[in-house]
């Protein structure tokens, strides 16, 4: 069985939607993501990459286009309580070296569920350091010793590897998978990241 890396940012949409089918997936396949945190803006600064919005402002009917695959993705899958951030974009810094944080604290997954849900189901203004810090509270996740240890130099570096190893392995945005050592990049490709896994299972 690969190692399957997911490259995440929370401010992508499409990462989140990833986020709701992976276990689907797992199940199916019995194999088991590895969510690595990134910072997708340190990504685009990489590469020379921009965001859709950004890059594909100008161009009649793209965008349209999107919005519809991305319509096609949510009901494919019944995603349900998915909806626009209407505070998007977010600078996600903050939360992304709590997501290292997190995993440094053995609550990551409590913790991406969270912040997931509150980016892209709740609608929160997530770039609110208060905000964030009483939601995750509510979730009975350890609010000080998340921000604390979030604003460590051992946090921020390695959400900064983590981000170079990324764009090393040829990643340019977010969602990437990386299985062994093959990419696959946004949420239409999951269906060949499942391919690849069945293929490797069989040999």
């Amino acid at each position: 069985m690969p190692d399957i890396a997911f490259y995440f940012d929370f401010g992508s949409p499409n990462a989140f939607l990833c986020h709701r089918v992976i276990p689907a997936v797992e199940k199916r396949t019995r194999a088991t993501f590895t969510y690595v945190p990134i910072l997708l803006g340190g990504l685009f600064k990489l590469t020379g990459n921009q965001s859709p919005a950004t890059a594909f402002a100008g161009v009649k009917n793209k965008p349209e286009y999107e919005r519809v695959e991305m319509q096609r993705f949510i009901t494919r899958h019944g995603i349900a309580d998915f909806r626009m951030n209407p505070h998007f974009p977010i600078n996600t810094l903050l939360l992304m070296r709590g997501a290292v944080a997190a995993e440094e604290l053995g609550v990551v997954d409590a913790y991406v569920d969270r912040v997931f849900d509150d980016m892209w189901t709740r609608g929160l203004d997530m770039g609110q350091p208060e905000l964030v810090a009483a939601s995750l509270g509510e979730a009975g996740l350890p609010v000080e010793r998340l921000c604390a240890l979030a604003q460590t130099p051992e946090v921020k570096q390695r959400l900064l590897d983590n981000t170079q190893a990324a764009f090393d392995r040829g990643a340019f945005g977010s969602p990437s998978f990386l299985v062994g050592d093959d990419l696959y990049f946004g949420k239409d490709r999951l269906r060949d990241v499942e391919e690849a896994i069945a293929r490797s299972s069989a040999a």
